[in-house]
C-alpha cells in the first residue's frame, strides 16, 4: 500500500513546482521531502518530475497520478477535518492575510471589531500584497487568504468575487490649474503620483497604453499610505479607487473628480487554499472573510 505521506509530499511537489516550497507547506525538511520523491519515482517506475527554469515540471505520468491523488487526498483530510471542532470563540489560532495597505485602511478596523466579537483570542497577521509572490504564498501556506485585486497568475486557489472599485482622480483642494471638471488635456498635462505595480492597481497605466497616452509620472509610492498628506501639500494628481478618495476627502486631503477617460472598474477577489492546512480553522476564516467582505468595500 502507499504511504499517504508520500502522496502528501507528491500532490505539494506539484501543486508549488518546487521540492523546497512542498517541505515549507509540510513542515517537513527539504531532504525530506526529497527522499520522499525518491521513493515515489521508485514506486511508480517514472521520474514524475523534471527540473526546468519554471521548477518542476510534470510527467505525463505525474499528471495522471496527480488528478487521482489530489481527489483522494482531499476526501481523507475533509473526513478528519469532520472530526475536529473548531470553536472560534476560544480558538488563539493565527490567520494570515495578505492585503494592500489600501486594504488595510478600508478593511481592518471593521474585521477586527468583528474578531473581537466572535473570536476575541484570534490573532492576525496581515502580509503586504506582491501580486508576483500570492500564488506561491497560497500554495505553500505562507498565508491563508489574500483580498486583492483579480489576479491571473493565481492558478488553482479558490476564489470569489467580493467586490467593484471604480477609479477617480483625487487632486488639492485648491489646485491651481484645474476647477470643477477635468478634461483628458488637463489629465495629461498634470504630473502625477502612482502606487507600485506590485500591489495590483495598474490598470490605468494599462487604459492609457491602450490610447497611445503616457503620462508624466513624478514619484512613484510602494503603497498608499501617503497620499493624502501628498496631495493635499502639491499640485500632483493621483487616480486610485473612490472608496479610498472619499476617506482622504472627508479628512480634507483632496477632493474627487471622475476620470476624463473610462477605466473598467477593478473586480476584487477573494483568494485562498482551504483544503491546505487546518482544514477546520481556513474554512472558518474563508467564510468570514466571505460575510464581512462585501460590506467592509465600498465600490
Amino acid at each position: 500500500m502507499l504511504d499517504l505521506n508520500l502522496v502528501r509530499v507528491f500532490t505539494a511537489i506539484y501543486e508549488t513546482r518546487s521540492v523546497s516550497g512542498a517541505a515549507d507547506r509540510l513542515f517537513i525538511t527539504q531532504p525530506s521531502a526529497s527522499y520522499a520523491l525518491a521513493r515515489l519515482r521508485s514506486e511508480t517506475n517514472d521520474e514524475l518530475f523534471k527540473r526546468s527554469r519554471k521548477g518542476m515540471e510534470p510527467t505525463p505520468t505525474a499528471m495522471q497520478l496527480y488528478k487521482v491523488f489530489k481527489k483522494s487526498l482531499t476526501g481523507i483530510e475533509k473526513a478528519v477535518a469532520e472530526t475536529r471542532i473548531f470553536s472560534p470563540e476560544t480558538s488563539r489560532y493565527k490567520f494570515r492575510l495578505a492585503l494592500t495597505d489600501l486594504g488595510e485602511l478600508l478593511l481592518l478596523p471593521k474585521l477586527i471589531t468583528l474578531f473581537r466579537n466572535v473570536a476575541p483570542h484570534i490573532q492576525l497577521e496581515v502580509v503586504p500584497v506582491d501580486v508576483h509572490k500570492l500564488d506561491e504564498w497560497l500554495l505553500t501556506g505562507r498565508i491563508d487568504a489574500a483580498l486583492c485585486s483579480r489576479n491571473e497568475s493565481v492558478s488553482s486557489a479558490q476564489r470569489e468575487l467580493m467586490a467593484y472599485e471604480r477609479y477617480v482622480c483625487l487632486l488639492n483642494v485648491g489646485h491651481p490649474r484645474i476647477q470643477d471638471k477635468l478634461t483628458l488635456d488637463d489629465y495629461m498635462q498634470e504630473r502625477h503620483v502612482v502606487v507600485a505595480a506590485t500591489s495590483g492597481h495598474h490598470i490605468v497605466e494599462d487604459r492609457l497604453k491602450e490610447f497611445g497616452l503616457e503620462r508624466e509620472i513624478a514619484l512613484e509610492v510602494p503603497h498608499f499610505a501617503a497620499l493624502g498628506e501628498l496631495i493635499a501639500s502639491s499640485d500632483l494628481l493621483v487616480t486610485l479607487p473612490s472608496s479610498a478618495a472619499r476617506i482622504y476627502a472627508r479628512r480634507g486631503n483632496g477632493r474627487m473628480l471622475e476620470l476624463p477617460f473610462h477605466v473598467p472598474n477593478q473586480e476584487v477577489f477573494l483568494y485562498a487554499h482551504t483544503e491546505i492546512g487546518d482544514i477546520t480553522a481556513k474554512t472558518w476564516f474563508y467564510n468570514v472573510l466571505r460575510i464581512a467582505g462585501p460590506t467592509m468595500i465600498d465600490p
